[in-house]
């Protein structure tokens, strides 16, 4: 069965690929959250997390900031 409605998004390779997921680096170490670059992409949350996790990126714990600062990064 065939889902009609929205077409499939591009593939994206190479250097278009490595483009994408620096810019998505940069909004996430901005302090977006994953969910919303997926929305903001049109694509989903674990295709968005492999894009990050591919550019190198260290993950915030899940929940947020609950203090201030940031004790995951390195000082």
């Amino acid at each position: 069965m065939m889902l009609t409605g929205k077409p499939r998004a591009r593939t994206l390779t190479g250097i278009a690929r490595a483009q994408v997921a620096a810019e998505l680096k940069t909004k996430y170490e901005r302090g977006a959250s994953i969910r919303a670059l997926a929305g903001e992409a049109d694509r989903s949350y674990g295709y968005i997390r492999r894009l990050l996790l591919a550019a190198g990126v260290v993950f915030r714990p899940r929940g947020g900031v609950k203090r201030p600062g940031r004790p995951w990064e390195e000082a």
